[in-house]
């Protein structure tokens, strides 16, 4: 082995320890670029509940009319969609880079503050400012929200899934397709309902495919359109409702595709059974 060889193999060799060093955890004391983007998802959750607070609750309950509610809605949304971004981004850079100790204890609590404490209490705070609305009956679905993402973010630590799935709705699209709902205002009873059925399809065993290359970037396209939707309908431009109401019903048919998926292929699948007997019969 020649000299040029030998230092290529030790060239390949360091290279080698340093990029194991690099992803190798971190001790618990010590956190990592994931890390922060994780804890920015816990941020932005708590502002969601602040503005949820200061923007919608309290300007009912003083009876200040010109407060702006639609602003705050928005402002709601679109930290919860930050979020939603955050929780995408961390996976992908601790899979590229150093992830700590603490990385997936970091990202259950701050998917519970983000995509379970904030949607549970923008619904219960709709069953109190909204007109016709019964607040035990609103509170109720709201903690059957937050129960169904306490219980995903559980089994989704405990219960080994194969790779390239999620069971049961991720949690970031049940909390936006709870949000779309109240901001659609339906009648009372029937918003609930399609609130509990989000709840449901969040710890069902239904299998929905994890956001990886083209669909990663198709869910990024997705949060900057809607970031785009909500500030229109927040300033008040010409097409802002309309804007609103299409990605509101765009997020209710994305999270409701999968489970049609699901049936339509359970129905093809009888079908064939059937198909089957019948040509056995025959013969």
């Amino acid at each position: 082995m020649g000299l040029g060889d030998e230092e290529s193999t030790e060239f390949r060799r360091r290279r080698w320890a340093r990029d194991r060093e690099l992803r190798a955890p971190r001790s618990p004391q010590h956190l990592s670029t994931a890390d922060f983007l994780t804890l920015g998802n816990a941020v932005c959750g708590f502002l969601a509940i602040y503005s949820t607070t200061t923007g919608i609750l309290m300007p009912h309950l003083t009876g200040e009319s010109n407060a702006p509610v639609k602003h705050s809605a928005a402002t709601v949304v679109t930290l919860l969609l930050i979020g939603a971004m955050c929780d995408l981004f961390d996976g992908l850079v601790a899979r590229k880079l150093r992830s700590s100790a603490l990385g997936a204890e970091l990202d259950n609590l701050a998917d519970l503050i983000s995509f379970g404490i904030a949607p549970a209490y923008f619904v219960a705070v709709w069953g109190l400012v909204s007109s016709g609305s019964n607040q035990q009956l609103s509170a109720f679905i709201a903690l059957t929200v937050l129960l169904a993402v306490v219980l995903r973010l559980a089994r989704f630590s405990a219960v080994k899934m194969r790779p390239g799935i999620f069971q049961g709705m991720p949690c970031p699209m049940g909390a936006m397709t709870v949000i779309a709902i109240v901001l659609l205002d339906p009648p009372f009873l029937p918003g609930l309902l399609l609130i509990f059925g989000v709840a449901y399809l969040m710890v069902s065993r239904i299998e929905y495919p994890k956001p990886q290359g083209l669909l990663a970037t198709a869910t990024v396209a997705w949060i900057v359109v809607s970031i785009g939707c909500l500030a229109a309908w927040a300033a008040g431009l010409p097409g802002g409702d309309t804007l609103m109401h299409i990605g509101a019903l765009a997020q209710i048919a994305l999270a409701a595709m999968a489970p049609l998926l699901v049936i339509r292929r359970k129905v093809g699948e009888k079908v064939g059974v059937v198909r089957a007997r019948r040509a056995e019969n025959r013969g």
